[in-house]
């Protein structure tokens, strides 16, 4: 009569007074096993269950020992995911994440996080058809993706990234989000990308190549451009600025952009930087940026009928946008390009099709690589067809001139191809040399010393050159940007800014 009370699942096991121990965590197993099946009536249990566990694990991983390998033992991620298979609620979704999210930061001990890596249970959470629908379900899941990429290293690459069915579910999975509307999950999306890249693993990064670069950096160039055009209608519709505070979000989040990208550049990793390189050039840069400086001004060749066949923006945001890739991005392929062409181009430069060597589709508008236009397909599409041909062997294939990334042992010259004019850069180096001895011996115009560094840079310009501007449509815009009218100082100021940033790229 007096005998000890079972439980209302009918089970013999009562709480422990201490809850960080040992005996907790089997009795937090019990529970697990005793409501398999989630209902109404248990649900609230297990949530409470799932958030002990996780807090019981992490003391473990600080104390005891023995509590990491009792949850190994009874293979307790199990558990988490048959929960998850069943139409749980939003609420058990939440804190399995949420536990999970917790766990994987605070654990300290790498044999403790190896343990929990195995069995690849993470991996098939991560694939789990979550519904992210719910913002706290993403909010939860994105959070914990990043988590498990701060884990990455060259030892634990290998849980996530299988070489042999060549699937890396954390990588594709993550970036399949890149574009939402959410800020912060679109951070945490760059935050895991770099993290990734980071990892110094051969047939990791052959992967990230071959498989995912073209698919993500394509539709990432796409989204970029589509935020342009946004911003350049809030410049256009904004006459009586009165979106000031729209406008400036819009051009805070251009700026992180630019700086994503730049990091990703930084890292140097050639096979990445050559494919990213030419999407920005090819795709962004030079068909929207540059090709929009002679629009509205009245310079260039091409009349209206022909400029309207082709996506643009303001000339004034075309040379705000220039001037601050010039600032913020530091990969010289990309700058030297640039320049070269502002400097020393027109249409018919920016009409010639490059090379492909990154892998852009050629099907594409008729062939043409250097358009302002969408990815075929979407980026989750093309990362459901990497899972699909997931485990099929990596047939060898060479682009055109591009190394066969397929064979990273193999050693072959990449030659980026020289600017334009840099053929007679040794004989014009030559005649700067002797000008500039020449003009020694002149009198020193106090004018030109009290000059700005903005105006040097500009009267540098004017006096080398010694050109005509007819066929050089790009830097007419900007002389003619110089050209200010109702006290409109801002273009000369970008305009300045520009000319600013171009030297500093190249000296």
């Amino acid at each position: 009569m007096f005998g000890k009370q079972k439980n209302w699942f009918g089970s013999s096991y009562s709480k422990p007074k201490n809850v960080h121990s040992l005996e907790n965590l089997r009795y937090l197993h019990h529970v697990l096993m005793k409501n398999a099946v989630v209902t109404d009536s248990n649900r609230s249990l297990l949530v409470e269950t799932l958030r002990a566990i996780s807090e019981i694990l992490i003391w473990g991983d600080q104390n005891d020992s023995s509590v990491f390998d009792f949850f190994l033992e009874k293979n307790m991620l199990v558990y988490f995911l048959k929960i998850l298979r069943q139409k749980t609620s939003r609420y058990i979704c939440v804190q399995l994440l949420q536990t999970l999210n917790i766990l994987f930061e605070n654990i300290r001990n790498e044999t403790s996080l190896y343990y929990l890596l195995s069995n690849n249970h993470v991996n098939s959470i991560i694939v789990h058809k979550f519904d992210f629908s719910d913002e706290e379900v993403l909010a939860y899941y994105i959070s914990f993706l990043k988590t498990l990429s701060l884990k990455l290293n060259s030892h634990t690459i290998h849980f996530f990234y299988n070489e042999h069915t060549n699937d890396f579910a954390l990588y594709t999975e993550a970036i399949k989000f890149f574009n939402h509307s959410e800020s912060m999950v679109r951070i945490a999306v760059r935050t895991l990308t770099l993290n990734v890249y980071k990892v110094d693993d051969e047939a990791m990064q052959t992967y990230i190549r071959n498989k995912t670069a073209v698919p993500y950096f394509s539709n990432l160039v796409w989204f970029i451009g589509n935020h342009v055009l946004n911003l350049d209608n809030c410049v256009r519709n904004d006459v009586d600025h009165q979106s000031k505070d729209r406008l400036s979000t819009l051009v805070a989040e251009h700026l992180d952009h630019l700086h994503y990208v730049n990091d990703i550049l930084s890292l140097g990793i050639v096979r990445l930087n050559d494919v990213l390189t030419d999407h920005l050039l090819n795709r962004l840069f030079i068909p929207l940026y540059v090709d929009s400086l002679t629009r509205n001004n009245g310079v260039g060749s091409l009349d209206s009928k022909q400029q309207d066949n082709h996506t643009h923006i303001s000339s004034v945001v075309s040379l705000f946008l220039l001037s601050q890739v010039f600032l913020i991005l530091k990969h010289e392929p990309i700058v030297s390009t640039l320049a070269d062409i502002i400097f020393n181009g027109n249409e018919d430069t920016v009409a010639q099709q490059p090379t492909d060597i990154s892998g852009i589709e050629c099907e594409i508008l008729n062939g043409k690589l250097r358009a302002f236009v969408a990815p075929e397909i979407s980026l989750e599409q093309s990362m459901e067809k990497v899972r699909e041909s997931a485990g099929t062997p990596i047939q060898s294939r060479r682009r055109p001139n591009y190394r066969d990334v397929d064979s990273p042992t193999e050693k072959i010259e990449y030659s980026i191809p020289e600017p334009m004019g840099s053929s007679s850069h040794s004989d014009s180096k030559d005649t700067d040399e002797k000008s500039d001895t020449t003009d020694s011996n002149q009198p020193v115009s106090l004018v030109v010393n009290n000059c700005t560094d903005e105006e040097k840079s500009l009267a540098a310009v004017t006096s080398k050159t010694e050109m005509t501007l007819a066929n050089r449509p790009y830097l007419a815009s900007i002389f003619t940007a110089l050209k200010c009218a109702d006290s409109d100082y801002s273009a000369v100021v970008l305009t300045l800014s520009t000319l600013r940033y171009w030297f500093k790229s190249r000296h």
